[in-house]
């Protein structure tokens, strides 16, 4: 029964091992992690933090962007019954005072140097901290303080630990249940000390499943992860119902890159706070401004065009013979051209939530 994020991990990549399960832009170029592999690396990071010392019911820290091996740290918790607790990566190192001590937190998984910095910033606050792995390596050939290694170093260890002991990934999943905690996501403490939030297994993936069967996800859907894996409505949208559906899950090459990275990869799915959509919007109002005037005039018309049938459209509501071939032409000459141009070609289902958003 897939009833953890770990066993519906390792249905993926017994179902479908070639399937695209991930793909991360880096220097300019997409790469694809199958399911298969991305199951191997799991393997591998959950048997270098059981040799290391991690701990069934522990928390462990997780800070950075969303990418393929932090995600994989985060599953590799999960499979030892570990507890990943997801930091913001904008957060100074005094903001991750409390949640790190809160928790008891030993061991931290970190994307660079500056979160590895961060950490090493607060370590005499945080004493309990015996680990801390870093993704990306650059900056970091120098460092030698104790308790700091490469996740690099800690797959090759795990994946020597996996040849000793062939059964401890498989023995170690097949304990965890759906009641067990999954995650732990901090509220931002507005009024006062940050609030840990607890997840188990079967919230998170009934939620998602729910989510996913009324949206009609499949394994063909896309995403594109760019906001903050700290934030619980990201870990559902690219973590629970990644999992939950198979879905495959774009990670942009960095935040300056989204607006690019979205067009190239054209997801069909997709989630944005009210003021990315708004800041589309007043992109788009403001190169239109610069145009000339006849296609100035062209957007306008049939952008009211839009404002007045649109919604009835959407409604499946009669719209008129003549209102319909307008749209149609509107859909050729300014709609898909617009879709197209803002990498929303493929969009089949859109969110937008936190805040009110204009109409």
């Amino acid at each position: 029964m897939q009833d953890t994020f770990p066993r519906l991990l390792l249905g993926h990549a017994k179902t479908r091992p070639d399937g695209a399960a991930m793909r991360e832009k880096e220097y300019g170029i997409w790469q694809t992690t199958t399911w298969a592999a991305m199951a191997q690396l799991v393997e591998a990071l959950a048997c270098g933090l059981h040799q290391a010392g991690l701990q069934r019911g522990e928390h462990m820290v997780v800070i950075g962007a969303n990418r393929p091996r932090l995600y994989a740290t985060m599953l590799a918790a999960q499979s030892l019954g570990a507890i990943p607790v997801p930091l913001y990566q904008d957060a100074v190192g005094n903001e991750c005072v409390f949640p790190i001590n809160n928790a008891e937190v030993r061991f931290c998984v970190v994307e660079d140097q500056e979160q590895v910095d961060k950490m090493l910033e607060i370590r005499d606050r945080c004493p309990q901290i015996t680990h801390i792995y870093y993704d990306d390596p650059r900056g970091l050939r120098n460092y030698d303080q104790p308790g700091l290694g490469s996740v690099e170093s800690l797959i090759e260890a795990g994946r020597a630990h996996a040849q000793a002991h062939p059964q401890l990934f498989l023995q170690q999943v097949e304990q965890g249940r759906a009641d067990d905690v999954a995650a732990m996501f901090f509220t931002s403490g507005t009024t006062g000390n940050p609030k840990g939030v607890v997840h188990t297994h079967f919230s998170l993936i009934n939620r998602a499943s729910v989510g996913a069967r009324f949206d009609k996800l499949t394994a063909a859907d896309e995403v594109l992860a760019y906001l903050p894996p700290a934030w619980v409505g990201q870990n559902i949208f690219s973590y629970a119902q990644w999992l939950a559906a198979g879905y495959v899950v774009n990670c942009p090459e960095s935040a300056s890159t989204v607006t690019i990275d979205l067009k190239e990869v054209g997801p069909t799915y997709y989630f944005a706070p009210p003021r990315v959509f708004e800041g589309l919007l007043t992109s788009v109002m403001i190169r239109m401004e610069d145009a000339g005037a006849l296609k100035r005039g062209m957007f306008h018309r049939f952008m009211d065009l839009a404002r007045r049938v649109g919604p009835d459209r959407l409604d499946g509501k009669p719209v008129g013979l003549l209102d319909r071939i307008k749209y149609r032409l509107g859909d050729w000459m300014v709609y898909g051209p617009l879709r197209n141009n803002l990498g929303m070609s493929r969009v089949r289902v859109a969110y937008t939530a936190g805040e009110a958003i204009g109409p």
